[in-house]
């Protein structure tokens, strides 16, 4: 897959078949659409996804409590595995956002993009202001020559999943609900960062992980069953996502202890993935009731695993 950080920069030497859209998660829904570019494709047309970051509503609302499933680097790895050609990341800046219908159809599709097929949702909006909608579409397709199929409120609802419903699974905890929906595992990828160096003193050795991407979202509080590849060898632990309140602690962390594993690895950037809630924060009555239920954490995420491996 080839990646233009620019429409811009856009080259190729076919005519393209383009959908246009967020694309957080990369959801069963998503798959769906690119399946029927895919498909378009083969009559000589080049594959082309057309999405933007900063997400519109960052740039327009300034907006701090809108976290996404993918950062953009996740969203193009999950892209590069489906088979599409091209994936355009268009810059979007309060300057795009008050281009006209009219300029984005022929500067940004017909122009950057070379599109002669359009592929999009019944529901897609475009232009300043998201005034102009689908038979816009259709008008500046027979205008200016390309195609436009439309993706129905039927075909769009048969699937059932949206990035908004993938979103509150992982805000509440349910990340096989969102793993399902997604049809791949929610993950978290980030640096190894010195901590208090707490859970080795429990004999649970901990690697925290600090993400720098601010709007990542993060699951509920919680301990997860979690794996990990490290020097590319598969581990499984698990993680926790909090506060650490019987220690007094406030300020929220993720670590992850991996079963037997002991090497050092501060500084690296490593990736987990979540497959299983094991119970939501607590506060425990002193270390040793912590480290009882930390035990049974182990129990649980050990026997979890290896129901899924059998």
């Amino acid at each position: 897959m080839k990646v233009f950080n620019n429409v811009n920069n856009f080259k190729t030497s076919q005519p393209t078949v383009v959908t246009i859209g967020t694309f957080d998660g990369v959801h069963i829904g998503h798959r769906k659409i690119i399946n029927r570019l895919l498909e378009a494709s083969k009559k000589g047309f080049s594959s082309t996804l057309l999405t933007f970051f900063p997400h519109p509503r960052m740039v327009l609302q300034q907006s701090k409590d809108l976290k996404l499933i993918h950062t953009i680097k996740e969203r193009q790895e999950e892209l590069a595995l489906t088979g599409l050609e091209n994936l355009v990341i268009h810059p979007f800046t309060k300057e795009f956002s008050r281009l006209t219908a009219r300029a984005y159809v022929e500067e940004i599709l017909v122009k950057g993009l070379q599109a002669k097929k359009v592929i999009i949702g019944y529901d897609h909006r475009f232009g300043r202001n998201r005034t102009a909608d689908i038979s816009d579409l259709y008008k500046f397709g027979n205008e200016f020559g390309f195609e436009v199929e439309e993706i129905s409120k039927q075909d769009i609802e048969e699937v059932a999943v949206s990035s908004t419903k993938i979103r509150n699974a992982i805000l509440v905890g349910e990340i096989d609900l969102a793993n399902q929906y997604m049809n791949a595992e929610f993950s978290l990828e980030g640096e190894v960062v010195k901590g208090k160096g707490l859970g080795k003193d429990f004999g649970f050795a901990t690697a925290n992980l600090k993400i720098k991407e601010d709007y990542k979202i993060i699951p509920a509080r919680g301990v997860y069953v979690v794996k990990g590849e490290i020097n590319g060898k598969l581990y499984y632990g698990m993680m926790n996502i909090g506060v650490n309140p019987t220690l007094g602690e406030n300020k929220q962390s993720l670590e992850v202890h991996f079963f037997d594993f002991n090497q050092d690895i501060y500084g690296e950037k490593i990736k987990v993935s979540l497959l299983k809630k094991i119970r939501n924060e607590e506060k425990f009555d002193g270390v040793d009731e912590l480290i009882q239920a930390m035990k049974k954490d182990q129990e649980f995420a050990l026997n979890f695993i290896n129901d899924e491996s059998n």
